[in-house]
């Protein structure tokens, strides 16, 4: 009798990973923060686990996300190409953008690494993120409309410059200081205010997350120590196997999309979720 009663606790257990994988997966690259979901989704959906391993599972969980980029545009990242099976062929131009890339992640690594504590504890709650939430809302709908039958300057990843990946890098750092800005929106606005083009300014921004979020989670392990439980890596793994596969398919949308549309609709959307965000927050609903 216990014994069943601990397999349906279990399962429980897992059908709540899953919920958070998928809204990982599609949170993650678009722009609309997947911080402010997690934190709706926390209330109504608590996984059963201390409050150290669920710190450690929201970020950690986004590595299967960010495998689904890896997947989907190894050609465009990965600089060694076997066009010979005895010499392998060095592309520079790749590693020039993992150089860009590098450049770009260096502000959010220094205070990531500096005060990632202190930034969780001041502004990881819910009003400050509504509040970034709409305030980046606004943003999207204003840049798009100034940028509205304006042509982009930037319409390659080649020609992003090392200044260029610089600036994009410290609109990353908003994001690394305010929850809720959503590390996406935030570079893709800024991508977009420096006349980078849309699909580039998505592509650039997904590539910036692998060294990002990689070392985010390895910081989140490293701080949790190693050692789980059966249950907890179980958790963890189906959270990340789900991100993964609900990433291939919203990266996938998210390029076709936007070949056709601006974002304003994400703007609006983020706009709409800081006020729900608020007004739970204000009923009791939300204790973040």
């Amino acid at each position: 009798m216990n014994t069943s009663l601990y397999r349906e606790i279990d399962m429980i257990e897992i059908f709540k990973a899953i919920m958070f994988g998928i809204v990982e997966g599609i949170t993650e690259w678009l722009p609309v923060s997947s911080t402010g979901h997690m934190i709706i989704l926390d209330e109504f959906i608590k996984l059963d686990c201390t409050p150290e391993f669920l710190e450690m599972f929201l970020v950690v969980i986004q590595l299967g996300a960010i495998m689904a980029v890896v997947l989907l545009f190894w050609g465009k990242i990965f600089p060694f190409q076997f066009k010979d099976k005895s010499k392998p062929v060095i592309e520079m131009d790749k590693i020039m953008l993992w150089l860009k890339i590098a450049v770009a992640c260096v502000p959010a690594a220094i205070v990531g690494l500096l005060f990632d504590d202190l930034c969780e504890e001041l502004f990881y709650h819910a009003i400050s993120v509504a509040i970034a939430l709409i305030v980046f809302g606004v943003a999207f709908i204003i840049v798009e409309r100034k940028n509205k039958g304006k042509g982009a300057k930037i319409k390659a990843l080649d020609d992003i410059t090392f200044r260029t990946a610089l600036i994009i890098g410290l609109f990353q750092l908003i994001a690394a200081i305010f929850p809720g800005t959503s590390r996406s929106g935030a570079t893709i606005v800024g991508a977009l205010l420096i006349g980078v083009s849309r699909s580039v300014a998505a592509e650039f921004t997904f590539f910036l997350a692998i060294p990002v979020m990689f070392g985010a989670s390895l910081l989140k392990i490293v701080k949790f120590g190693f050692s789980f439980t059966g249950e907890e890596v179980c958790i963890l793994l189906v959270g990340m196997v789900v991100a993964f596969a609900v990433s291939v398919f919203v990266i996938k949308f998210l390029m076709d999309y936007i070949k056709k549309h601006d974002f304003q609709v994400f703007g609006w959307y983020r706009i709409a979720l800081g006020i729900v965000v608020i007004a739970l927050g204000v009923g009791g609903v939300i204790t973040v």
